[in-house]
């Protein structure tokens, strides 16, 4: 079984969402179903049917949550050092634009690019990987090539 790298943060935020799902969504979706079967013919309920489709998604999430969790690996980036790897912190500005931005190298399943949480499997992630403060880096986006040059790797 593969071993899923995350961070301290990543792996809490997953825990606290199962935690929610099989404490508060579960239960309340279970109530919400056996309150629409006292109103009659099941064939027609909307409520029995969008009930049922809520506690199909809420259990097959419980079960991904479970899957990764239990695979997951957890990196702590403060006792990380040197060259871009997981769990680093980055700095960057775009050579043609000049635009600076910072992302953390992080886990598919924690992977959130509004929150600056770039996925390890980007295009940006893997050309980043093993490059230090300085270095240039060309990247093959969707959008076409970009340039960026690193201005800062922090482990925190």
């Amino acid at each position: 079984m593969e071993k899923i790298p995350m961070t301290r943060a990543g792996f809490a935020a997953l825990d606290e969402e199962l935690k929610q799902l099989k404490s508060v969504e579960r239960p309340a979706v279970i109530r919400a179903i056996a309150e629409a079967r006292e109103h009659g013919d099941l064939s027609e309920n909307a409520e029995y049917h969008a009930a049922r489709e809520k506690q199909s998604f809420i259990e097959g999430r419980i079960k991904e949550l479970e899957s990764l969790i239990g695979r997951a690996e957890v990196i702590d980036p403060s006792r990380l050092s040197g060259a871009i790897k997981f769990g680093a912190t980055v700095t960057l500005v775009d050579e043609d634009t000049e635009e600076e931005c910072t992302y953390q190298i992080v886990g598919e399943a924690e992977a959130d690019i509004e929150r600056g949480l770039l996925n390890i499997r980007s295009p940006l992630a893997r050309a980043l990987i093993g490059k230090d403060e300085g270095d240039s880096v060309e990247v093959k986006t969707p959008g076409g090539d970009r340039s960026y040059e690193v201005l800062a790797v922090r482990y925190e």
